[in-house]
């Protein structure tokens, strides 16, 4: 079953209230002034990147897709509304038969972004578009921020296989998307369950530290894993003694154990122990997978040693230190009426203190160097020019309110991939820089 397909809801029967107050209070200030109806487009971005960072990667489009979809006022949702005095009367029979019937364009999930590309455009009436900002920012926000600290893991990991493990260290929906979007970063496999069924992401899981202190002996507990899961199962060796451990290990499961877990200590050092003591014990095969607060510096760190997969929970959930994407959503441009043919004009916050935008509807497109390598990321309002319009990055998402552009996270993954790679090779190291691509404005 291919869940991501199916446009499962996000886990509540409406994401309609995944919003902040002031977007319902400007409908209905628009809908009385005779302004709700002005087409406009809204744009999401971010001002920069997060110190460090180099690139950043778009993540929850797909989810994006399923909030709008599923964006809808029924009559518990109109109720509580209605209760709180939050809205009037013609409002809220407004809202009652709500439905997102505009467009919306953006960066294909995977993408990789810079300060200032249109991530996201929204185009419909005031009305319909304002509503998204907060359920749109929320999604992007989060998810964008996991997979780039992925990608970054990634990166580090090489050809190692990753792990995520991270659910027991945030929320519980925020651990499922955030299985999802270190997927599209690069990882491998998950612990969580939801995300598996729900995303169809591989999962991993075999024994805890509980599970040995539980038994009379560490022999004991070793073997009833291997009674239950098989010698390739992958067995916990820092409860106690590790060298022990790992000598207990390979007598109960034999030399076909399949891997051995190390979660505290220092990595490097017992990492090269217990390979050569594998080895030494007829073990070639077995595998070492390690985990303990691994972040994209430390498996770096681990490069030179014989580790084969890593586990990682806390610093990828909480996007190794940058949380957020820091992106916005603005009104880039509007009609000056509410006749479908009115022109649009650009629009565009003047501010203090560096928060100001750019007015217009805005194309982004990716300029190759001479030998194929990405070399500025450039944006304009105009006419594009020819010798771009072949590589044009935004690709539509919603035509006329329907969802046009839904597909399985793995072409995410691949595409994330397929991106990276067309970056400069500086994109990929870990010290801090400004981003690999300077954004050019036309």
């Amino acid at each position: 079953m291919n869940t991501a397909d199916l446009g499962l809801p996000v886990a509540v029967p409406s994401t309609a209230l995944f919003t902040d107050q002031y977007e319902l209070t400007m409908l209905q200030a628009a809908l009385r002034s005779g302004t709700a109806d002005r087409r406009s487009v809204f744009e999401v971005f971010t001002r920069r990147l997060p110190e460090g960072r180099r690139y950043g990667v778009v993540a929850g489009t797909g989810r994006v897709l399923d909030a709008v979809e599923n964006f809808r006022f029924d009559e518990t949702i109109l109720g509580f509304l209605r209760e709180r005095g939050i809205l009037d009367e013609p409002t809220l029979a407004w809202l009652a038969d709500f439905r997102f019937r505009g467009d919306i364009w953006g960066y294909p999930e995977g993408e990789v972004y810079f300060p200032g590309s249109p991530i996201m455009r929204v185009e419909g009436t005031f009305a319909e578009a304002v509503l998204l900002e907060t359920v749109i920012l929320s999604i992007l926000n989060h998810d964008s921020a996991v997979a780039a600290a992925a990608s970054r893991m990634a990166v580090a990991a090489g050809d190692r296989p990753l792990i995520e493990m991270g659910a027991r260290r945030t929320h519980e929906l925020a651990a499922v998307a955030a299985a999802r979007s270190a997927y599209v970063g690069g990882f491998h496999s998950t612990s969580d369950l939801a995300a598996g069924f729900r995303y169809n992401i591989p999962t991993v899981g075999t024994s805890a530290h509980s599970f040995t202190l539980l038994h009379d002996s560490e022999r004991d507990a070793f073997r009833a894993q291997v009674d239950s899961l098989g010698s390739g199962t992958t067995l916990l060796v820092d409860t106690y003694d590790v060298a022990e451990a790992v000598r207990t290990a390979v007598q109960v499961a034999g030399p076909g154990l399949g891997a051995v877990r190390i979660d505290s200590g220092d990595l490097l050092l017992l990492a090269h122990r217990v390979r050569q003591q594998l080895d030494e014990l007829g073990a070639r095969d077995t595998k070492i997978v390690v985990t303990s607060d691994l972040d994209e510096y430390a498996i770096a760190s681990l490069a030179a040693a014989p580790v084969d997969a890593y586990g990682v929970g806390t610093q990828l959930v909480t996007g190794s230190g940058h949380p957020t994407a820091s992106m916005v959503y603005k009104l880039v441009a509007r009609a000056d009426s509410d006749a479908p043919d009115a022109p649009l004009r650009p629009v565009a916050k003047k501010s203090m203190g560096g928060k100001a935008s750019l007015g217009g509807r805005k194309w982004a497109a990716r300029r190759p160097d001479e030998h194929g390598v990405a070399e500025a990321e450039v944006i304009g309002t105009g006419p594009v020019p020819p010798e771009l319009a072949g590589r044009q990055i935004p690709v539509p998402l919603v035509r006329d309110g329907e969802v046009v552009a839904r597909e399985p996270l793995d072409a995410a993954r691949e595409r994330h991939i397929a991106a990276r790679a067309g970056l400069p090779m500086s994109a990929n190291q870990l010290s801090r820089g400004e981003a690999v691509l300077p954004t050019e404005h036309v």
